[in-house]
């Protein structure tokens, strides 16, 4: 027989019923795994970069992560068992002047969340993603699918959008309508609070760095292409836009040659190249600094150098300086922004006020005129970066993930 004469097969079935309906109901835990939507920009930024490497690190512990965007991110190299990629196709259509790429990617993510039984959407980036994921999770409701969204703030889509009135009431009902909100530094979380209208807890999960992937073969012979044994190595890598203020960079580095035998290596293109361009001939520098461009694995060059230098005028995070000091480079950067939460001043590099190319020029000069202090510097900066690997961070998104999962 089944059931037993002490067991009542009706009770029975409706208690089995009953667990099954708590099954359904159950928030699933980290360790049974989640499938996870990452919706971010595919290019070099640093917003893509985290939200890749992030996406990489999940599937490597189990969890099932889903790319949605225009184009495959560009970090995301050879394939990943756990990992998929939806790309958003946007056509032309005769009656839009622009393509509405904000509405075709809701509409992907609402085809993802269904066909893909998506746990959660994390996404970087309050305009357009955050917005379009706010759509798909309104377009889902209706289907009786509750969708949780945490939203990642990296920064120009707070400092810069910020600043245009006309974007606000859009930023901010993103932002309040989301399950969770991060953001990369306490100074992009003020900054979010001082220009939009949120109601909602900001938590900041800072930037992280894969540590295991900052050792690099044949240092000397790459170094030998950039610089003789006896001089120092420069390193700055950036978007080359305006705020970087790359002319500074230029200007500093002319006072340094004077006193330090030293190269400078530029790293990546942008609006304000041709102008660097321009104000190396005008110095006399152009055999000295050298213009590679974009290059495809940056750390490799950057284990190269000595000393990196972020001049910039705003930096909600700094993510080229955390990579620069991983592989043992002090950084020289400015004071400002979320610059001060990474870079300590004396220990990991140092600080000046922005557009203070005198004292940059000195602190520079300062590092490079004694080995062993730069070398003192070059260790410290390596610790201070392991407080940013991915080993620390990863856990507190899981953390977010299992809280608004057990809102549902």
């Amino acid at each position: 027989m089944i059931f037993s004469s002490f067991i009542d097969p009706c009770r029975y079935l409706k208690f089995h019923r009953s667990l099954s309906d708590l099954r359904l109901n159950f928030v699933p835990e980290m360790e049974n795994h989640l499938k996870i939507g990452i919706v971010c920009y595919p290019t070099y930024g640093g917003s893509g970069v985290v939200a890749t490497e992030l996406g990489k690190a999940l599937s490597d512990k189990g969890h099932e992560i889903h790319f949605i965007t225009y184009s495959q991110p560009v970090r995301l190299g050879s394939a990943h068992k756990r990992v998929r990629y939806h790309e958003v196709n946007v056509s032309d259509y005769p009656l839009f002047i622009y393509p509405p790429y904000e509405l075709v990617l809701a509409s992907k993510m609402v085809d993802v969340v269904k066909y893909e039984k998506l746990d959660l959407l994390h996404v970087h980036y309050a305009i357009p993603h955050a917005s379009a994921a706010i759509t798909a999770k309104q377009v889902l409701a209706e289907e009786g699918i509750h969708l949780p969204v945490i939203t990642t703030l990296h920064g120009t889509d707070i400092t810069l959008l910020g600043k245009d009135a006309s974007f606000e009431p859009v930023i901010s009902f993103a932002i309040n309508k989301s399950d969770a909100v991060t953001a990369v530094s306490h100074s992009l979380k003020n900054d979010t609070y001082k220009l939009f209208g949120i109601n909602k807890d900001i938590e900041v999960i800072p930037n992280f760095l894969n540590l295991e992937k900052t050792e690099f073969g044949n240092r000397d012979e790459l170094r030998a292409e950039f610089a003789s044994p006896d001089e120092k190595l420069l390193i700055h890598i950036s978007n080359f836009r305006p705020v970087k203020r790359i002319l500074d960079i230029v200007e500093v580095y002319a006072m340094v040659k004077e006193q330090v035998k030293s190269k400078l290596i530029l790293i990546g293109d942008g609006p304000e190249r041709s102008r660097a361009e321009q104000k190396c001939r005008e110095l006399g520098l152009c055999d000295d600094v050298i213009f590679v461009g974009n290059v495809k694995n940056p750390m490799e060059l950057l284990s190269i150098g000595d000393i990196f230098m972020l001049p910039s005028e705003s930096e909600s995070f700094g993510l080229a300086a955390l990579e620069a000091m991983s592989v043992g480079l002090p950084v020289i950067s400015t004071n400002t922004g979320g610059l001060p939460e990474i870079n300590r001043h004396g220990v990991s590099g140092m600080m000046s006020n922005v557009g203070d190319i005198e004292d940059m020029a000195k602190n520079v000069i300062f590092l490079l005129s004694d080995d062993k202090r730069l070398e003192k510097f070059s260790s410290q900066a390596r610790l201070r970066a392991a407080d940013f690997s991915i080993e620390k961070i990863l856990p507190m998104y899981e953390k977010v993930y299992k809280s608004v999962l057990a809102t549902v």
